[in-house]
């Protein structure tokens, strides 16, 4: 067993590292950014790995700290807490079934409160494990269960609205899919 992750091991991990750093920004561009020092400090600290630990889960939680670094710092120069940005680079797509339903889904998911959306991200798109994902985002695990369970909840909830403009769609998988 190696005591660091190669870099091929690092570079493995780029497309699901930009889904959920696009996860967390909202922004290609950003998201970019942020992939691309979250890699630099992995390189730069590649010598803190512990040996035995999943590489692709100490990526993550290398990427979710820099993000909340980053947050952090935004918030410090604003001097107040700044309010999710609407997506400005969204256009509307072809009036589609599928494209609008696909377009509703993401709007739901990226409507959720930000700890919500990040559990469930790790959990449902990225697939790692609990432990995974609570290591990750550096939390018992107990909490990631119980935020993915209420983003499940919520989304299950915009499912059963009567409104006109709803989605139709089922969350599934985690502990609570049996609930369903």
């Amino acid at each position: 067993m190696r005591d660091t992750p190669r870099t091929d091991d690092l570079f493995a991990q780029l497309a699901p590292l930009r889904r959920y750093a696009l996860s967390l920004t909202r922004d290609r561009g950003d998201a970019e950014d942020l992939v691309h020092d979250a890699l630099v400090k992995a390189i730069e600290r590649e010598r803190q790995f512990r040996p035995g630990r999943d590489a692709r889960a100490w990526l993550f939680s290398i990427l979710h700290n820099t993000f909340v670094d980053r947050r952090r710092a935004q918030v410090a120069r604003a001097g107040v807490e700044s309010a999710a940005r609407p997506d400005a680079d969204v256009a509307m797509p072809a009036p589609q079934d599928a494209s609008l339903r696909l377009q509703d889904v993401r709007r739901a998911f990226l409507d959720l409160p930000e700890e919500q959306r990040e559990a469930l991200h790790l959990v449902a798109i990225e697939g790692l494990s609990y432990d995974e994902a609570a290591a990750a985002l550096d939390i018992p695990v107990g909490t990631l269960v119980s935020r993915v369970s209420r983003a499940r909840a919520r989304l299950r909830a915009i499912d059963q609205d009567d409104g006109s403009n709803v989605v139709r769609f089922k969350a599934r998988g985690g502990f609570d899919d049996a609930a369903s």
